[in-house]
């Protein structure tokens, strides 16, 4: 009988081999409403008749041929090394079929297919469940088992694609969620996270046990010795089998851990305190990083999450708060930290995404990191030529700063890198930063429009440039002084308008020398760089969002405490102090090299104004906020010359464009700026509605505080990446009188 044939019209599932991580199958999709019939054929009579009468099966027995005949889908969940029996029973039997596996090695599976059918079946779908108990049998089936598990199929070229959306569709229904890939990728994968990990807990038991006092030795064992060791309590034979069938692969993951082990020996042997540090803290973060995968936290997997703000209207803003440190500081401490001699201590560090990838990516390449712990950070730096190659690419988030700061770092390395990033980042303009240091002599290779990620050959000598930026940009004067660290002779950038200065400032604070003539910053190759304490200051453009807020709602008394005031990165305060803000500056004082100063807003009407052309580079990320305080002034704000916008984590001009439309606010859109018409008065602004951030967190910020001005609450969509600049924002904003719910949907 085939599926269209039944009442149901539900496939009719063969299940070959009902032990428990078919029989979860089983009860899966019996648990989630699965209306089809479920057949099992397991030599076993009692496991068949277990199956039976806990309900998971509908019927079953110990012939293949019958009820291969009856069936539209057959899932092997034999032992890998009895797959190649099964393949030969299956090969006169299978006609339309599709048949698929849960074997956890998958070229042993597809080579036995091929053997037995004489080539791969258009209709196999390998597959490998990753999840799994100490248990056997069907009397342990789960049917959530594979809830929020992962479910990797490993399909070729040739396989059928309704063949692969029909098993996708199975383990959906179980509560899984599935991906694909390549065999061999696979059993590399898995081979390393699973498979060794077995061997190692089989290992360490059976070494222990061997040993005379290992009763006393299992007497005083503590939690972390079960925890590790509990997976040796497993099916050995299944691991036999698993051990056998991905030989190749578990052998090369045993020599990098062997490798691993005889370094951290090597260490310990001869005191070595900084690779020993350097190994555990990479460890102990990777081990975190791997909990936050786990819970959908992690910025490597929040482009998978979708997050939603709500914002009702109305309250005031008061209180005294501290934001958050400042990001581009917090950057620039880790790359400085990590290629000074000694050891420089961080106060203030930003505990948000972006900065913590930057943290990450130095780990892996062989600097000793230790925390970040309530901001702070200790570097033992390695000096300007002591990083190493890392594993694989350095990830670096939803970050532009980052890899272009690190493109002009890692082209004076001797090794080969690879820049990457989130789906954000990979739409963002690299060539501004590739294209001089190819004058330098760097080599590197962007994708399509230069665009990430990006591919830096090392090794390149480098030869100081006099460059001229055709826009200005921090990001890209700093990207060339950092290249210039390793060039011959003399980098010299000028800068069209004035940016922020952080990198300059940083490097005469680490000793080595940058001339500020003008618009002209210079540096001479060669130098060294010698650690120094970090004080980071709070973040200017995380308090724009703060003071925008205060400052259009009445009835706002706010201080923020401890805000970073260089003067290449006040564009924001002076701009609202010409639209008429009540802001002072209290408490100026000067911490680390940068001016730091408490803010004192209190709400005022505002007025629109022509925004300043000098004072655009000085305010360029502080626009979404400052487009919402031109949305509640009296008057046009008109912004030019600020075409830098458009090339953002979003088109930022369009963006909050398309957004106050939505909410009721006129705007015209020009291509370098934006006129918005304000709509001032004693009530609400403008209306509610819900608007797209299109996964740009100031865009979602920005929005945020608009709605303290709308007559109805505002929706805003995709607000994950809020994280990457600002953890910590939806508590703060409701501390302050916002009334904010943030929920995953």
């Amino acid at each position: 009988m085939r599926a269209g044939d039944t009442p149901t019209g539900e496939a009719t599932l063969l299940i070959v081999g009902l032990g428990m991580i078919g029989g979860s199958l089983a009860a899966a999709l019996k648990a989630n409403g699965y209306a089809g019939r479920i057949l099992a054929c397991d030599r076993d009579r009692d496991e068949i008749a277990t199956g039976l009468e806990l309900g998971v099966i509908d019927e079953g027995g110990g012939e293949l041929a019958p009820l291969v005949a009856r069936s539209d889908i057959i899932v092997l969940a034999v032992p890998v090394l009895a797959m190649k029996q099964v393949f030969a029973q299956l090969s006169p039997l299978i006609d339309e079929q599709i048949l698929t596996d849960v074997g956890s090695t998958k070229r042993r599976v597809c080579d036995a297919a091929r053997e037995a059918f004489g080539h791969l079946p258009a209709n196999f779908v390998p597959g490998h469940p990753i999840a799994g108990s100490e248990k056997s049998g069907v009397a342990a089936a789960n049917p959530a088992l594979y809830r929020h598990h992962k479910v990797i199929l490993t399909p070729e070229a040739d396989t059928a694609p309704t063949a692969v959306a029909a098993v996708r569709a199975l383990w959906q229904r179980c509560g899984a969620d599935v991906l694909e890939m390549p065999v061999d990728r696979h059993d590399q994968v898995l081979a390393r996270t699973s498979h060794l990990p077995h061997l190692l807990a089989f290992s360490l038991v059976d070494t222990l046990a061997r040993q005379d006092e290992r009763l006393e030795i299992f007497r005083y064992a503590a939690g972390g010795f079960r925890d590790f060791t509990r997976i040796a309590g497993s099916d050995p034979v299944m691991w036999r089998d698993i051990f056998t069938a991905n030989r190749g692969a578990l052998l090369a993951a045993l020599d990098d851990f062997e490798a691993g082990l005889a370094r951290l020996r090597t260490a310990i042997e001869q005191g070595d305190s900084d690779a020993m540090l350097g190994t555990f803290d990479r460890a102990s973060h990777a081990r975190h990083y791997f909990e936050t995968l786990l819970n959908q936290t992690s910025y490597q997997t929040m482009e998978a999450r979708q997050v939603q703000y709500r914002v009702s209207p109305g309250g005031s803003v008061s209180g005294r708060i501290r934001v958050p440190g400042d990001k581009s500081i917090s950057h620039r401490s880790i790359m400085l930290g990590a290629l000074a001699s000694g050891v420089t201590e961080v106060k203030g560090f930003l505990e948000g995404e972006d900065s913590l990838a930057t943290l990450q990516a130095f780990r892996d390449m062989g600097v000793a990191i230790e925390g970040p712990h309530q901001g702070r950070v200790t570097i033992h730096g390695v000096g300007l030529h002591g990083l190493k190659k890392p594993a694989g690419p350095i990830y670096v988030g939803n970050s532009g700063t980052a890899m272009r700061l690190f493109a002009g770092l890692l082209a004076g390395q001797a090794f080969d890198t690879e820049l990457t990033g989130d789906a954000s980042l990979t739409k963002r303009p690299m060539a501004r930063v590739a294209d001089p240091l190819r004058l330098m002599g760097a080599k590197i290779d962007t994708a399509e429009g230069g665009r990430p990620p990006l591919k830096i050959h090392g090794g390149q000598p480098l030869k100081g440039i006099h460059y001229d930026m055709p826009m200005a940009s921090a990001q890209v004067k700093s990207c060339l002084l950092l290249a210039g660290l390793y060039a011959e002779g003399e980098t010299r950038v000028r800068e069209p308008a004035p940016t922020r200065d952080h990198t300059e400032r940083m490097l005469n604070g680490f000793g080595y020398k940058v001339v500020r003539d003008g618009d002209l910053a210079t540096l001479q190759g060669g130098g060294e760089l010698t650690s120094a304490p970090i004080d980071v200051p709070s973040d200017i453009s995380s308090a724009t969002f703060f003071l925008v807020a205060a400052a259009i709602t009445p009835g706002s008394d706010l201080v923020l405490e401890h805000v970073g005031v260089n003067p290449t990165r006040i564009g924001v305060i002076n701009i609202l102090k010409a639209m008429g803000a009540d802001l002072r500056l209290e408490n100026p004082r000067e911490v680390g090299g940068e001016p730091v100063a408490d803010l004192h807003i209190r709400y005022a009407p505002l007025k629109g104004i022509d925004i300043p052309v000098d004072q655009v580079p000085l305010a360029i990320d502080e626009f979404p906020a400052l487009f919402v305080a031109a949305a509640n002034a009296e008057g046009t704000t008109r912004l030019r010359g600020a075409e830098e916008l458009r090339v953002k984590e979003s088109d930022r001009i369009q963006a909050m464009a398309d957004g106050l439309t939505i909410l009721g606010v006129e705007t015209t859109v020009y291509e370098d700026g934006i006129d918005v018409v304000g709509r001032a008065g004693d009530g609400a602004s403008y209306g509610g509605g819900q608007v797209d951030s299109l996964g740009d967190h100031r865009i979602a910020m920005a929005f945020t505080v608009a709605a303290s001005r709308a007559s109805e609450p505002v929706v805003i969509d995709d607000c994950a990446n809020v994280a990457t600049s600002f953890p910590g924002f939806v508590a703060l904003a409701n501390k302050v009188g916002l009334e904010l719910t943030e929920a995953s949907t």
